[in-house]
């Protein structure tokens, strides 16, 4: 079955999630997550692509981004990826790919959701019940949304920007924002549109064949 088509336009916000293959683990040591950051930076200046929020895990990686192209998504992730996995297979003595496969994303098109966004990426580690709270995993953007740390190649979103005048304010508001844990039908309509590929938060209709008109006992007029 082909997948569906990525939905990919300059200035729109895109979650992004790429798995490791058969769910395992993509990073190893301290020194992967490092690296694997390293080049993100480096592509996302390279090709064009805001990075506002991340989350590596062990074994897949979340990131909240807008490209400024069409194909800045694509490049970035596809050379983040292959440098990731020839650093990996030359230290382990090991071939092959670590990923499941092209990554996943989805658009983001309102402020709404891209603050949920932002919570749902960082919170991440909270869910897998890897951490009691966010600031303790060390390995996401948390600390510079959140707690104001330096930002590094974070750049902020209009959402985000939006949540006060100065820096220490945003943070502080939303890192009250990240303390309340997102509603589960939330969760799983950010996993399905991720999955599929169809923005997040947008009504969408119904899959298949509309139902036919029912028609009255007393004559054929459909209701």
């Amino acid at each position: 079955m082909a997948r569906t088509a990525r939905v990919v336009l300059p200035e729109l916000s895109l979650h992004v999630v790429h798995r490791g293959h058969d769910r395992h683990d993509c990073f190893f040591q301290e020194s992967d997550y490092r690296a694997y950051l390293n080049d993100l930076e480096t592509f996302a200046a390279r090709f064009g692509c805001s990075i506002h929020a991340y989350c590596l895990m062990t074994n897949h990686v979340h990131l909240f981004m807008t490209p400024h192209t069409a194909v800045a998504c694509a490049l970035c992730m596809k050379n983040t990826a292959q440098c990731h996995v020839q650093r990996i297979n030359k230290r382990l003595g090991r071939t092959g790919t670590l990923w499941e496969g092209r990554f996943y994303s989805c658009p983001v098109p309102s402020e709404r959701y891209a603050l949920t966004c932002y919570r749902y990426i960082e919170r991440n580690p909270v869910e897998a019940r890897m951490v009691e709270h966010a600031r303790q995993y060390r390995w996401s953007s948390y600390q510079t949304n959140a707690e104001g740390l330096p930002a590094g190649f974070i750049v902020p979103h209009p959402a985000y920007e939006a949540l006060g005048t100065e820096a220490e304010l945003r943070a502080k508001a939303y890192a009250a924002l990240c303390d309340i844990p997102l509603d589960p039908k939330v969760l799983d309509e950010i996993r399905k549109a991720t999955r599929r590929g169809y923005a997040i938060g947008v009504p969408r209709r119904p899959r298949g064949r509309p139902r036919p008109p029912v028609m009255r006992k007393m004559g054929s007029v459909p209701i």
